[in-house]
């Protein structure tokens, strides 16, 4: 892994290659950040995935981060015009790519 951009670099027996940005979890963002879905992972809870799908957390959808609650958990998300609160746990399945608004 490189320091200084972010990149998982792979050897593959004739070089380096560099396969892409890591993904981060929606957990991980700053207020104000904009991020596009990569897709929601929950280990072994496929209710998770599908309730999180259902709330609009898809492939290919921006999410921004409203605020965070006093406690730094719930923390208020916007996503597909509407705005849904997420615990950590939750927040943590759906990973994300920064995105420029």
């Amino acid at each position: 892994m490189s320091g200084t951009d972010g990149e998982f670099e792979a050897a593959n027996g004739r070089g380096t290659t560099v396969i892409g940005p890591l993904p981060r979890s929606l957990a991980d963002l700053a207020r104000g950040t904009h991020a596009a879905v990569i897709g929601v992972v929950a280990d072994g809870e496929p209710v998770v995935v599908r309730r999180l799908h259902d709330l609009g957390f898809t492939p290919g959808a921006v999410v921004e981060v409203v605020r965070r609650a006093p406690l730094r958990e719930p923390v208020l998300y916007r996503v597909r015009d509407y705005e849904v609160c997420l615990r950590r746990a939750q927040a943590e399945c759906v990973h994300v790519t920064e995105a420029k608004r």
